[in-house]
């Protein structure tokens, strides 16, 4: 039986809707109670087999390069690829062909949280001899892809065919992809796959509409994911820590008389003051909290200072 082995995870996204929470970190190492929202990708891939991964990059790859120490992560070959000029989906893809080589890959956006089942759409690809396999839901939302006898006839209406699915920003495609690509160009791969449609392509399709999924675009769908983890006791299956979610960071130093109300979070390193109160407030590694401060809905970056009354701000 064939197998895929390798993935590549889009890292490279400028996160806009986020800053200035992305002004000095990357979106996929925004952390989710403490954990970097690109491993949740990288630990779901690799609960199916995927063992070899390529991580597209442009802001702050340093960082990237610091915490992918020594090329790996749990247990895992990782692959930083760098993109000095943004290349889009499709340009990134086609940059990565030297470490992809000729064999099937699936595409994982670094930015989304999900738990969707991924085997089926694995075995979709192959069973149906796919040039691409796309993830899709019935959102409800934008939805541009047209899905019929589970072959993709249209997106974006370009052939007159209503759409009625989104993708889910997860794909398995074969090694041919990287011919319809030109080197070096600023290109998504939507318009690449929909021409590929009107010339006989096999554009396959897989409804997934179980599980959780998200797509951390905004300050608003990050505080909510971090409720939804609290209210309904989410954790996606493939994580693999025992104590995740973690609250408090074991070395956090936070004042007996604070009060951390909702979920709020406290990160690696950080110190918070008497009687401060923080509700629904993320606290990222490093931040300080004066004492008597109130928080209520806010974000504290990295090594940021708060002190005072806010709500639902970014410090």
């Amino acid at each position: 039986m064939i197998e895929i082995k390798q993935a590549f995870v889009l890292g490279a996204g400028l996160g806009l809707r986020l800053r200035p929470l992305t002004d000095e970190l990357p979106k996929p190492l925004i952390p989710i109670f403490q954990k970097p929202l690109i491993t949740f990708a990288i630990d779901h891939l690799g609960a199916v087999g995927i063992n070899k991964f390529v991580v597209n990059t442009h802001k702050h790859p340093k960082l990237f390069e610091n915490f992918f120490h020594g090329g790996e992560y749990a247990a895992h070959s990782i692959t930083l690829v760098h993109e000095p000029v943004l290349l889009e989906t499709g340009g990134g893809i086609k940059n990565a062909e030297q470490y992809l080589g000729s064999d099937s890959f699936l595409t994982y956006s670094g930015d989304i949280l999900t738990d969707v089942s991924l085997q089926p759409l694995i075995e979709e690809h192959l069973r149906r001899g796919n040039d691409v396999t796309l993830a899709l839901r019935d959102t409800g939302l934008a939805s541009h892809v047209a899905l019929r006898d589970h072959r993709v006839v249209d997106i974006a209406n370009r052939y007159g065919v209503p759409g009625n699915l989104d993708f889910a920003n997860i794909a398995v495609w074969n090694p041919a992809i990287f011919q319809r690509i030109p080197p070096q160009k600023k290109i998504s791969f939507i318009p690449i796959v929909t021409k590929w449609i009107g010339e006989g392509g096999k554009i396959g399709g897989l409804v997934m509409n179980d599980g959780n999924w998200f797509n951390i675009g905004s300050r608003t769908e990050y505080l909510d994911v971090h409720g939804l983890i609290v209210r309904d006791h989410w954790k996606p299956h493939y994580v693999a820590i025992d104590h995740w979610p973690q609250r408090v960071a074991e070395s956090a130093t936070v004042d007996a008389t604070a009060e951390l109300r909702g979920c709020s979070v406290v990160g690696e390193h950080c110190r918070v003051g008497a009687k401060t109160i923080l509700e629904d407030t993320i606290l990222w590694p490093e931040s300080e909290i004066a004492s008597q401060t109130q928080l209520q809905g806010c974000i504290v970056r990295s090594q940021k200072k708060a002190s005072g009354i806010h709500r639902n701000i970014d410090i």
